[in-house]
C-alpha cells in the first residue's frame, strides 16, 4: 500500500485494514499483526495506528486480548451509522455536528465515570496528559484527540456509543478542516487549553464523578463550539 496523505493517514489505515478483512485476507478468528508489525507497513506513527485500531474496536470489528494480541471479529448484526466527511461541507454544519456530539459524549463521559475499569481510567489520564505536546505535529494531535474520545466511549460499557462515535470521520475535527494557527506559539497555546480540558475530563473519570465527567465533557464541546466560531470569523476577516 502506498504511504496515505498526513492528512488522513487514521483514516486510510483504518479503511485498508477494513477492506482487507472485508474481502476475507483477513477472517473472523485471525490474529492481526502487532502494532510494531503495522507501523512498518504502513509507515505511520503508532498513534495513527492506535487510532485506526480504536476505531476498528468500536465498530466491533476487533477485539484486544490482553497478552494474545488482536483478533478479527465477525460482523456486527446491527447496522452501524457513519458520516463521511464530504457530508459536511460548511462550517455550520460543522457547528451542527458538535451540538450532536455535545449531547453524545456528555452521557457517554457520565456514563463512562461509573463503569470504567481501573486499568481504563488510568490509560485516559495519561492520553490525555500526552494531548498536544508536540504542536508541530498537528496530525498527531487530531489522532490523539480522536483516539481520548473513542477511549472515553469504549469506557461506557455500551458498544453503540463506541459504534456512533466511530462513524465520525476524523477530518470533522474543527482543526484538521481549517488552517487556525500559522505560528507555532499560537498552535502550542490552543493545544494546551485543550490538554487542560481532557485532563478535567479524565480525572472526573478516574475519580468515579459522573456529573462531572458530563459537565466538564459538556464545557469541552461547547469550548470547542466557540472556538470554531471564532476562527471562522477569523479566516473570513482575512
Amino acid at each position: 500500500m502506498a504511504q496515505p496523505r498526513r492528512a488522513s493517514l487514521a483514516v486510510q489505515v483504518c479503511d485498508d485494514l477494513s477492506a482487507r478483512i472485508e474481502a476475507g485476507e483477513l477472517r473472523p478468528g485471525d490474529k492481526l499483526p502487532t502494532e510494531k508489525e503495522l507501523i512498518t507497513r504502513y509507515g505511520v506513527s503508532r498513534t495513527v495506528v492506535r487510532e485506526a485500531i480504536s476505531s476498528l474496536r468500536a465498530a466491533g470489528r476487533l477485539s484486544v486480548e490482553q497478552g494474545r494480541g488482536m483478533f478479527v471479529l465477525a460482523p456486527p448484526q446491527a447496522p452501524h451509522y457513519r458520516l463521511e466527511a464530504s457530508q459536511i461541507d460548511t462550517a455550520e454544519e460543522m457547528l451542527r455536528l458538535i451540538e450532536v456530539r455535545v449531547a453524545l459524549e456528555s452521557e457517554a463521559a457520565w456514563l463512562a465515570a461509573q463503569r470504567r475499569g481501573e486499568a481504563q481510567a488510568a490509560a485516559l489520564l495519561q492520553a490525555a496528559e500526552r494531548f498536544g505536546t508536540d504542536p508541530a505535529d498537528a496530525d498527531g494531535s487530531v489522532a490523539m484527540d480522536r483516539t481520548f474520545h473513542l477511549q472515553i466511549a469504549g469506557c461506557c460499557g455500551n458498544a453503540y456509543f463506541e459504534a456512533l462515535l466511530a462513524g465520525l470521520p476524523a477530518q470533522l475535527v474543527p482543526r484538521s478542516r481549517l488552517e487556525l494557527f500559522r505560528d507555532a506559539e499560537a498552535r502550542a497555546a490552543y493545544l494546551r487549553i485543550l490538554r487542560i480540558e481532557h485532563v478535567q475530563i479524565a480525572t472526573a473519570i478516574l475519580h468515579g464523578d459522573a456529573e462531572g465527567a458530563r459537565a466538564a465533557m459538556r464545557l469541552h464541546l461547547l469550548n470547542s463550539r466557540e472556538r470554531l466560531r471564532e476562527a471562522v470569523s477569523a479566516f473570513a476577516a482575512g
